[in-house]
């Protein structure tokens, strides 16, 4: 069944859909500079602030660990707070998680350590973290919606590639609060204290966007939604039962890009520095430029999206994925600032590519009282598959190789060919105020 609600055109709903992007955009910023920050410290210092063992790879093997604890908890709170988000609106959840994610990020930064309390400090950051991930994994969902649902119809691709745009941004703020750190500083002072600079910093981006996200009106199909009495009781089991394909297909859509993107924004990270000896502060940079190339590329693809559909963009990205995942390694292990700064700023645009109609292309698989619900279980579950285990499969990979990283290429390029079939058989059919019946 569809209605037809045409209020683009009106004033109020262009400001009104201009706050609700601002709005996602900041929330989407501070998620994954949370992520991000977490992820780097997590390469360079948390394995002997947290997890000290004889070992040092296996110290790095705890806390690249620690770092994918968060990932996976993203469907529990995928599921919980999507259950909430198509029961009882965007805006309060998208209020809640932000309030959780930024108050746990904060909470990391006051944290004991390994040496002030023992076994208790390591404890401690992984509960924060599975909060962490709880949080984000909501936040996902109802950011996209926010921006995708208030958006004119023409400009679907565009605003939701803005809140996808605040994966870069993140990125380029944390790693370039790291850079800045590890630039300025000895490691024995970053390990001492030096650490829980980006992780206190956080509490500007919680500020500004709660104010942000405070002033913000509920979305048209969600108000559409109740003022219909089309409410699902259970729209998480009604996703799954009705829209099995769909999810399986998100899924693998999303692997292909937090993949390559945490692969190179973690493993890469902790390769480089540990293995090719090359000096983190450049490898930090080489990874900021990565995310401004990501950031200026995503827009343009949701344009784009808008013009030739989000589908046949992610089409595109997943075959250039495949193409490119043993020229990336090549010239990282040149081992020369140009090589690792012109991988990373493909993969940088391969990921924005991929990612930037995803919010877009995902909405159109799902009926509007369930959409919460059924995007955040694919995205959330494909983040834990390509973001989680990424950098742990790509670990293990070079480790049983002997150092090399050519298996890593081929994982690479067949998690690019799964996303591309899977893609292929999409079938977005919803207009964006159709509901489940």
């Amino acid at each position: 069944m569809t209605t037809t609600l045409d209020r683009s055109a009106h004033p109020a709903s262009i400001r009104a859909a201009r706050t609700a992007v601002a709005a996602s955009m900041v929330g989407s910023v501070l998620e994954y500079y949370d992520f991000f920050v977490f992820g780097t410290m997590s390469a360079l210092v948390f394995g002997e602030v947290f997890f000290p063992v004889a070992d040092a790879a296996v110290s790095a093997m705890l806390a690249l660990a620690g770092f994918a604890v968060g990932f996976v908890a993203r469907p529990v709170g995928g599921v919980l707070l999507g259950h909430f988000g198509d029961r009882i609106g965007r805006k309060p959840l998208l209020i809640f998680t932000f309030l959780l994610t930024g108050t746990v990020t904060v909470l990391i930064g006051v944290l004991p350590t390994y040496a002030a309390v023992g076994v208790f400090a390591p404890l401690l950051l992984i509960c924060l973290r599975i909060l962490q991930g709880i949080g984000i994994g909501g936040e996902w969902g109802g950011a996209a919606l926010l921006a995708v649902e208030h958006a004119p119809a023409e400009k679907k691709g565009l605003y939701g590639s803005l809140v996808q745009a605040g994966a870069p941004i993140g990125v380029i703020l944390s790693s370039g609060g790291v850079a800045v750190l590890t630039a300025s500083m000895p490691h024995e002072q970053l390990l001492a204290w030096g650490w829980r600079i980006p992780f206190l910093a956080s509490v500007l981006l919680l500020a500004v966007g709660l104010f942000l996200r405070m002033k913000v009106a509920e979305t048209p199909e969600f108000e559409d939604v109740k003022r219909r009495d089309k409410g699902v009781k259970m729209p998480v089991w009604r996703a799954v039962r009705a829209y099995p394909r769909q999810i399986v297909a998100a899924i693998f859509v999303h692997t292909s890009d937090t993949t390559v993107g945490l692969i190179q924004g973690v493993f890469v990270l902790g390769y480089a520095t540990g293995v090719l000896h090359m000096d983190p502060t450049i490898v930090l940079l080489g990874n900021i430029f990565s995310s401004v190339v990501n950031l200026a590329v995503t827009p343009i693809a949701g344009r784009v999206g808008d013009r030739i559909g989000p589908k046949r963009v992610v089409i595109i990205g997943a075959v250039g994925l495949a193409l490119w995942a043993f020229p990336m390694f090549m010239l990282l292990n040149t081992a020369t600032t140009a090589g690792v700064f012109v991988a990373m700023g493909m993969s940088g645009l391969l990921t924005g590519w991929l990612f930037s109609n995803q919010a877009t292309l995902f909405a159109s698989l799902f009926p509007a009282n369930i959409r919460y619900s059924g995007m955040s279980l694919g995205f959330q579950i494909g983040t834990v598959l390509g973001g989680g285990f990424g950098p742990l499969i790509a670990q293990a990979l070079t480790s049983n190789a002997g150092g090399a990283t050519w298996p890593v290429s081929v994982y690479v390029a067949g998690v690019a060919v799964v996303a591309l079939i899977a893609a292929m058989l999409m079938r977005p059919r919803f207009g964006t105020h159709e509901v489940a019946q």
